[in-house]
């Protein structure tokens, strides 16, 4: 039985990820030990490991992800006062699929979309 998952995104600098992800985003190092190479952070329930690629080049990073959430409005605002750069196709709005997103770039160009279903009301 499937019970959660855990995306492994690349990154080329541990320190510089994990700050980004800790002091911009909000979450917390979780790793029992510092392995060398690989990173794994947690928020709420959002698990995310990163794994060392330091010839990965930004510009032909196609990891993506995305979250669920149930407060978007409140994220949004929170990372827009943490001065997070959001993606430029990726502002908040509502998408004709329903859901309410926006997306930002991590320093090594990891899209992460942020969702939340938007209630319809007839």
């Amino acid at each position: 039985m499937l019970i959660a998952i855990n995306p492994k995104l690349p990154m080329r600098n541990k320190m510089a990820t994990r700050d980004f992800y800790i002091h911009k985003l909000g979450f917390e190092d979780i790793g029992a030990a510092d392995y060398e190479g690989y990173l794994i952070l947690k928020k709420d329930q959002i698990e995310i490991h990163f794994f060392e690629f330091k010839a990965l080049n930004p510009l032909e990073n196609y990891g993506q992800v995305y979250i669920r959430t149930d407060d978007i409005e409140t994220l949004y605002q929170h990372f827009l006062a943490e001065k997070v750069e959001i993606h430029p196709n990726g502002k908040l709005e509502t998408k004709p699929w329903g859901q309410m997103e926006f997306s930002i770039l991590d320093p090594d160009h990891n899209l992460l979309t942020f969702g939340q279903e938007k209630l319809l009301f007839s």
